[in-house]
C-alpha cells in the first residue's frame, strides 16, 4: 500500500507526487479538512400560520379530506 498526499478542487484530485502504474489501481480518498455539508432547511413553528392557511384556502370549494387522501394515494 502506498500513501500519497494531494489536493481536491472542483472535482479534480491533484497528487503531490507522481505515481506510475501500468494497470488500473483502486484508491481510497480521505478528506482531512472538514467539508461542511449543505444545510437542510427544516420547518419551524413560524412556517405554520393559521391566518395564512385560511387565506390560501378561502377560494377552495372541494373537500380537504378528499384532497389529502388523493395526495397520499399519488405518493404510493
Amino acid at each position: 500500500m502506498l500513501a500519497v498526499a494531494g489536493t481536491y478542487q472542483n472535482g479534480q484530485i491533484k497528487l503531490d507526487e507522481l505515481v506510475s502504474s501500468t494497470s488500473p489501481v483502486k484508491v481510497i480518498v480521505t478528506f482531512l479538512d472538514e467539508i461542511k455539508p449543505e444545510v437542510e432547511k427544516r420547518l419551524t413553528i413560524a412556517d405554520f400560520s393559521f391566518t395564512q392557511a385560511r387565506k390560501d384556502t378561502e377560494t377552495y370549494t372541494g373537500s380537504f379530506s378528499d384532497a389529502v387522501i388523493e395526495e397520499r394515494r399519488n405518493e404510493l
